[in-house]
């Protein structure tokens, strides 16, 4: 993977993390995934290790989970 992939579910928490991590990272270092959205992205994500949005996978595949938004059980419903 050559750049980060952000996963979130359109909640306030995410939308706030969303814009903090192009404004550290930038647009270009990112893919935003809205899973509320992209339902189909949720198992790649829980392939990843994502087990709560927002979370943001890094390059070398590590999963930073922040300031807990949802469960990914909660968004697939």
């Amino acid at each position: 993977m050559s750049k980060s992939i952000f996963y979130h579910a359109g909640c306030p928490v995410c939308i706030s993390a969303e814009h903090d991590i192009i404004d550290l990272i930038g647009a270009e270092n990112v893919e935003i995934v809205h899973i509320g959205e992209k339902r189909d992205r949720i198992p790649e994500a829980e392939n990843y290790g994502v087990n709560s949005v927002p979370a943001l996978v890094t390059p070398k595949g590590n999963v930073l989970h922040l300031n807990f938004g949802a469960s990914i059980s909660d968004v697939k419903g």
